[in-house]
């Protein structure tokens, strides 16, 4: 989607801040792989998502899904009972509809997440929404979940990578629409290409700013992030956390929480 000079939102962020982030990055990274590690990681959590557009997805492969979508995978146990589940998956293809115009994407995740209940306990619903979208269709949808940009909640990676030195008593002028994320995307794309990164960008894009959000959770995150973010057991954990990398083990144990508080395991 082509966006015109009135609907790009102008973006300050720190080039400091922003090299910061990417030397962190490969320095944490790189006894785990490197940075492509988690590129290949993030690959194969978007083929799975693909994989699920086409046609409403059972019941197991959705609970797949939803292990690997941290703010997620907590809360959503309770649309994941199969009396519940019809409703949600004929939510998540009206959702899909007409998705080949992105110039329709704020309106649709609107739709969708009024569909839920307006409370805090359904902050989640806007990030499933935005996860189905980029994953199953990176090329055309920026990641839009609230870690990467919460206008109403005025946090996120826009906020800590803005340019200024009192950035935390700032209010950011920025709404949370798809033209700012896209806008943004471009923007790290452009910082990334800058510093010699040409292949695999939308995900390196990811991957920088999931990096970003965790030296906030690592620096100043709250208990309401705690509860999803545990200590680190490594300078990468965070990072994978926050990109859903880490939803399913090599049992098949999954972060996924059902209705009574217990992990599921998928086969």
């Amino acid at each position: 989607m082509q966006l015109t000079a009135l609907q790009r939102p102008r973006l300050e962020l720190s080039g400091p801040k922003l090299s910061l982030a990417l030397e962190t990055l490969v320095a944490r990274s790189e006894e785990q792989g490197g940075v492509e590690a988690y590129i290949e990681a993030l690959r194969v959590k978007s083929a799975m998502f693909r994989d699920a557009r086409g046609a409403q997805p059972d019941l197991k492969k959705f609970k797949t899904l939803c292990a690997h979508m941290a703010t997620v995978r907590r809360r959503i146990g309770p649309y994941l009972l199969p009396e519940r589940y019809d409703a949600l998956a004929r939510r998540v293809a009206h959702l899909f509809q007409g998705s080949e115009d992105a110039s329709t994407a704020d309106a649709r995740m609107a739709e969708f997440c009024a569909a839920f209940p307006q409370d805090r306990e359904h902050r989640w619903v806007r990030d499933l929404a935005a996860e189905l979208l980029h994953f199953a269709d990176p090329e055309r949808y920026p990641l839009m979940t609230r870690w990467v940009w919460d206008a109403e909640a005025n946090t996120g990676v826009l906020r800590e990578i803005w340019h200024g030195e009192e950035v935390d008593h700032l209010r950011l002028d920025v709404p949370d629409g798809y033209a700012a994320f896209l806008v943004l995307r471009e923007e790290l794309a452009q910082y990334l290409a800058a510093n010699g990164v040409y292949r695999d960008t939308l995900f390196y894009v990811d991957v920088l700013a999931a990096q970003v959000y965790a030296g906030y959770i690592g620096e100043r995150a709250g208990s309401y992030l705690r509860v999803d973010f545990s200590s680190p057991m490594d300078p990468m954990e965070h990072t994978r956390r926050i990109l859903g990398l880490e939803g399913v083990d090599d049992r098949g144990r999954t972060r996924l929480k059902s209705v009574d508080g217990r992990a599921e395991v998928i086969e």
